[in-house]
């Protein structure tokens, strides 16, 4: 058995080969048949088109996210990196191997944090990567020293002989990244890190994932619905109804809307809209979710001009600078958090 890398010199990936290639993936779910329970016996649905043709790359040791509201495709794409689900058409290489014809491989490279928690809380943190190498094939001393070394890289030593069920919240977080550095993979994948979470322990699961890509040089790859979770990837692929929407860092996604964002809450907010659409013809103007969103320069200034002309219609008006929420909505006209 091939001797286990050490986390001070993990390998990467071949020279021009990024740490994941996705090429013109596709998914589409077959129809559901009724249950035999169903109280209506209907034919079937109509099957569900998850991935429209979505292309992307990740390269090596960094923070990749992958941003989407539920029903966007992210967990499909995710399943389908994990080679736990079949593409309907397209290609995904993960460091150079297909996750088709060579998925062993590709597990080789991989390790996975799951939304759900999947660690038996009755056992010890050293406990469950000890049970969690054995699937690897991992035994004895070198089983041992990488648990070790994959609790010291979350900052749990001192914790290895305690039941994981005394633990926090985000200390069991920890412990499933551990069992997924175990075999020290490649890429780290991670579906919603952060789900459950109080902001200080996703502060705390952040400072870990940023010294394994500092440190390690581990590639990360994560699915996100949280703004806070999303400003802090290396670069950010946003996808929606299936689609790559767009590809680029935090920063340069907000830059493509510029300036200010301004909101207001209105009771006539299209008929608001129209008016406004009048008096600025050269600014985006739109309705979401109820809310009336403007993008302009100088957002202060506008303020005061827009509560002159139309205060009387309007029940609350704010500026700020733009988040990637209004990146979202500037580039789908959906609201992220919308199914």
């Amino acid at each position: 058995m091939e001797a286990a890398r050490t986390p001070q010199s993990p390998a990467t990936s071949p020279l021009g080969i990024p740490a994941v290639d996705i090429v013109d993936v596709k998914h589409v779910y077959p129809p559901r048949r009724p249950s035999r329970k169903a109280k209506t016996q209907s034919t079937s649905t109509e099957p569900v088109t998850a991935l429209k043709g979505l292309s992307l790359q990740v390269n090596d040791a960094e923070i990749f996210g992958i941003l989407g509201p539920n029903g966007s495709g992210k967990s499909t794409l995710f399943q389908i990196i994990s080679t736990l689900l079949h593409p309907s058409g397209g290609t995904v290489r993960v460091a150079g191997y297909d996750i088709l014809s060579q998925a062993q491989l590709v597990r080789q490279q991989l390790g996975v944090v799951f939304q759900s928690p999947s660690l038996d809380v009755k056992l010890t943190a050293m406990e469950n990567l000890i049970h969690h190498g054995h699937l690897y094939g991992m035994s004895g001393s070198t089983l041992k020293q990488a648990a070790l070394d994959a609790l010291k890289a979350v900052t749990l030593s001192d914790r290895a002989n305690d039941f994981v069920e005394t633990f926090s919240g985000g200390m069991k977080r920890r412990v499933e990244i551990a069992k997924a550095m175990l075999h020290q993979p490649r890429l780290l994948l991670l579906d919603e890190p952060s789900t459950g979470l109080d902001p200080a322990a996703r502060r705390d699961i952040w400072q870990h994932l940023t010294r394994l890509r500092n440190d390690l040089g581990i590639t990360i790859l994560m699915t996100t619905h949280l703004m806070d979770e999303a400003e802090k990837c290396d670069r950010l692929a946003i996808v929606h109804k299936g689609e790559l929407v767009a590809v680029d860092t935090p920063d340069h996604l907000k830059q493509q809307i510029g300036g200010d964002v301004i909101q207001i809450d209105s009771d006539s907010c299209q008929s608001l809209a129209a008016d406004m659409k009048q008096l600025y013809p050269e600014h985006p103007i739109n309705v979401i979710d109820g809310r009336l969103l403007m993008e302009c320069e100088d957002g202060p200034t506008q303020v005061a001009r827009i509560a002159t002309e139309f205060g009387n219609r309007i029940k609350r008006i704010a500026v700020g600078q733009p988040t990637l929420e209004d990146v979202f909505m500037h580039l789908t006209g959906d609201k992220l958090g919308d199914a």
